[in-house]
């Protein structure tokens, strides 16, 4: 088995729930912040719904510069799901058939000028997408419930799915 198709099981668990997730946020609660240090709910999910493309930069070129790179925030939940599908296709579309030299392969990370961080492709695929995509699931699921929406299952039932568990 290659690191790849090791890869496509978890990959595939992952963004099947992060989808449940994003299906639940509420358009009108896209501006809410829980402090105003936070992200809104919108540029949250919008960026949620954004960090499986970088599965896609990361195997499909040696470099990515942040200095070029803007998202602006979805309009609606429409909006996001198509953003995040569209993701989710494009990187598992690049992580098939993509043989083990190619994932051990340097990926650098820059700002203009600056070199952020140089890794290689499979370090970068588990940490910089996957790790960052959780992370910012768990934060999304928290604003759920702040805002009284139910949380799906994540890696197990919710309190919401179900309340006696």
């Amino acid at each position: 088995m290659t690191i790849a198709e090791s890869l496509l099981p978890e990959f595939d668990r992952e963004m099947s729930t992060t989808r449940r997730l994003l299906e639940r946020v509420p358009e009108d609660t896209f501006a809410w912040k829980p402090h105003e240090k936070s992200m809104s709910m919108g540029d949250l999910a919008t960026h949620v719904s954004n960090l499986p493309s970088w599965g896609s930069v990361t195997l499909t070129a040696s470099e990515f510069d942040l200095a070029t790179s803007h998202v602006s925030q979805a309009a609606s939940r429409a909006e996001l799901l198509a953003r995040f599908d569209r993701n989710v296709a494009d990187t598992r579309g690049a992580l098939v058939g993509k043989a083990d030299p190619e994932l051990m392969t340097q990926w650098t990370l820059k700002r203009g000028d600056q070199k952020l961080f140089s890794m290689p492709k499979i370090a970068v695929w588990r940490t910089f997408m996957m790790n960052h995509v959780i992370h910012h699931r768990g934060q999304l699921s928290v604003y759920l419930r702040l805002n009284n929406v139910a949380v799906p299952a994540i890696y197990g039932p919710s309190a919401d799915e179900a309340p006696n568990f």
